[in-house]
């Protein structure tokens, strides 16, 4: 149950960590442009936050548990996993370090949302938001393909989790545009200083986490590799 509890809490944090991120924070941008459509509406402004939030738990849902889904089916590679689960994660978290330290490049192909694509979603009005979230969630870029595919999906394969710790992670990533939409709802200039906060705390943030996944991934490797421990 610990174990679950503390697998949770790190794929929110993935999320958050993830939305913050110099990429997803740009489509994050777009997001809040378009919620700012309506600052005439405070409760427009957080229902369409509320809404992105979902379309990117949906996809995050759907995605995370596609992958873990396909990787638990065959028999082969899921009792290999289960054996050595925890031998692979040390190398992985390192990995991930890496990358998001920017020691380590890593080309991703992401998916680009056009302008056109973009207004066909805000003619939806509120669903718009929804369909704009599931879209965004889509473009992956080196650092969140690598908390994604390098960090959540492992841990949900490790705790047979299809829906709650992809679920988490999505929460996550929508939370800041959450809080976008209601610093609109109270001010542009509530807007302003959030994005400024938000892109100083990110690097130190970013640095930190990193640090963190190394030292666990050392830690991982001299016990389940070298049964230092």
């Amino acid at each position: 149950m610990e174990s679950l509890v503390a697998a949770a809490l790190s794929a929110l944090w993935l999320g958050i960590l993830t939305s913050i991120s110099p990429c997803p924070l740009a489509t994050n941008i777009a997001a809040v442009s378009y919620i700012g459509k309506r600052v005439d509406s405070a409760r427009f402004a957080i229902w369409t936050g509320l809404l992105y939030v979902l379309g990117r738990i949906i996809t995050y849902v759907a995605v995370g548990a596609i992958v873990t889904a396909g990787i638990l089916s065959i028999p082969g590679v899921s009792n290999f996993l289960q054996k050595y689960m925890n031998s692979l994660l040390g190398p992985i978290l390192i990995l991930v370090g890496l990358i998001l330290l920017e020691w380590l490049p890593l080309n991703i192909p992401g998916i680009t949302v056009s302008d056109k694509m973009r207004e066909r979603a805000s003619r939806g009005s509120l669903w718009g938001a929804c369909v704009l979230g599931a879209v965004f969630a889509l473009s992956f870029c080196p650092v969140s393909a690598a908390l994604f595919f390098g960090s959540l999906v492992p841990l949900s394969v490790q705790h047979h989790s299809y829906l709650l710790l992809p679920s988490l992670y999505g929460i996550g990533t929508g939370l800041p545009v959450l809080a976008f939409g209601i610093a609109i709802a109270f001010g542009a200039q509530s807007v302003s200083r959030l994005f400024t906060g938000i892109k100083q705390f990110e690097r130190w943030v970013r640095i930190i986490t990193a640090i963190v996944f190394i030292v666990i991934g050392i830690y991982m490797i001299l016990r389940y590799v070298f049964f230092v421990f």
